[in-house]
């Protein structure tokens, strides 16, 4: 059987997000239990929970409503009253000139950057190259397979900031974005806001520099808000939300507790939109209407603005704050640092002189039954000789599971560290 380019590209690369959402399946479904402290899944906070569940059990006593749910087609471009809803949101929260047109829904921000990527990179019509930029490597694990060609992204190594109690924290290197990226083979920038795997926030200063560099250029700058303002709000440091027609926002319900459901919103000017819903058509025919209709009343009624900031947010915050606290007491003696948790629910931890790859410190802890995130997957469009051996020398851990689960997880690793610091 033979597959086209398409198909090579897809079946044959060793894929992080693939190779990470197969550990998370098997973490669920395999024989030999595993602590998984590798995913990006979102924790049950019984108060979340219960919302999306009385939601759910309105809709399944109002009338024909969960008929109409599944039984019908939606818009390619989302379910319009979600999206009217989400208008008046935007409009009312943040004065954004925005209507329903600026507005798509999609099945998953994944797709949805999957999509973006293609529209602004790639081979353009004039039969020129374009490629992303990634500002601020190290960069979200699911972009770097996304692209339908190769050599499709270009990252740049930050500045990094040591800080006191074994934390440091990343930078943009504007002086080197400015200097070293040629803007004329670049698409669009793309940031995420906190940036996973490192939990780090742009400060308002650094991402109005980014927007100004855009616009500079003529690019769209895409902003990935999927642990971020306005919902989930994960974020532990002050920060803004901006937006403009030369932004596109994208936000999703996954973080807020619906990852299973598969609901992306992109904010952008209505050419984009209107590309949006012409990609949905062809591929999905119409995104599904299921998260739109779980979260149609929060959104209406600003409760996702509540909840998000008090609740998920002090839930991960004092989350964040009792695993850094545990990590610090086991990992005594070990040469490591954290990044400096701003936002989102993973610790990004750097060990210096690691006599090993972060690849082969993976398998060991696998086969302790640990699941952690290798660092290497998370610098796409990185030159090869950059930041090394610091990119072979991270990895993410995700705080997400119950505290007990997360302790555990972390005395195996600090016992695999001293084990091959030992050997060194």
């Amino acid at each position: 059987m033979q597959f086209s380019k398409f198909g090579h590209k897809f079946t044959t690369i060793s894929s992080g997000i693939l190779h990470l959402m197969d550990d998370l399946g098997s973490a669920l479904s395999g024989a030999i239990p595993m602590l998984s402290l590798g995913g990006g899944n979102p924790s049950q906070i019984p108060e979340i929970d219960h919302r999306f569940r009385a939601r759910m059990e309105h809709i399944l006593r109002d009338g024909d409503q969960f008929e109409r749910l599944i039984g019908h087609y939606g818009n390619p471009q989302g379910h319009h009253i979600f999206i009217e809803a989400l208008a008046e949101f935007f409009t009312r929260q943040f004065g954004w000139p925005i209507t329903a047109k600026n507005i798509a829904i999609t099945n998953g921000s994944q797709a949805a950057f999957f999509s973006l990527f293609n529209l602004f990179a790639g081979e353009m019509e004039n039969g020129k190259r374009k490629k992303i930029l990634l500002p601020l490597s190290p960069e979200y694990i699911g972009y770097g397979d996304s692209g339908l060609n190769d050599d499709f992204f270009i990252a740049c190594a930050p500045k990094i900031e040591w800080l006191p109690d074994q934390l440091f924290k990343y930078h943009l290197d504007f002086e080197r974005l400015n200097r070293d990226i040629d803007f004329e083979e670049i698409g669009a920038i793309c940031v995420s806001r906190p940036t996973n795997p490192t939990g780090n926030v742009l400060s308002d200063e650094e991402l109005m520099q980014l927007d100004q560099l855009a616009q500079k250029h003529q690019i769209p700058l895409m902003i990935d808000g999927a642990y971020g303002m306005p919902f989930p709000h994960i974020i532990f440091t002050p920060a803004h939300l901006i937006w403009n027609e030369n932004i596109i926002l994208s936000l999703s319900l996954s973080k807020l507790g619906l990852p299973g459901v598969r609901t992306g919103i992109v904010v952008a000017h209505e050419t984009v939109i209107k590309a949006m819903s012409s990609i949905n058509a062809i591929l999905n025919l119409a995104p599904n209407n299921l998260g739109a209709v779980l979260a149609l009343d929060m959104v209406k009624h600003d409760d996702i603005m509540t909840l998000s900031q008090d609740v998920i947010r002090p839930f991960y915050h004092a989350k964040a704050e009792r695993t850094l606290n545990y990590l610090r007491q086991v990992f005594q003696g070990l040469n490591y640092w954290v990044h400096k948790p701003e936002g989102a629910f993973f610790l990004w931890i750097w060990f210096q002189e690691l006599p090993i790859s972060s690849q082969e410190l993976y398998w060991r802890l696998k086969n302790k039954g640990v699941l952690i995130v290798p660092g290497h997957y998370f610098f796409p469009g990185l030159a090869a000789d950059e930041l090394m051996p610091h990119r072979q020398q991270c990895i993410r851990l995700s705080y997400t599971q119950e505290t007990a689960v997360v302790e555990a997880g972390i005395d195996r690793i600090a016992e695999t560290l001293h084990e091959v610091y030992r050997v060194k």
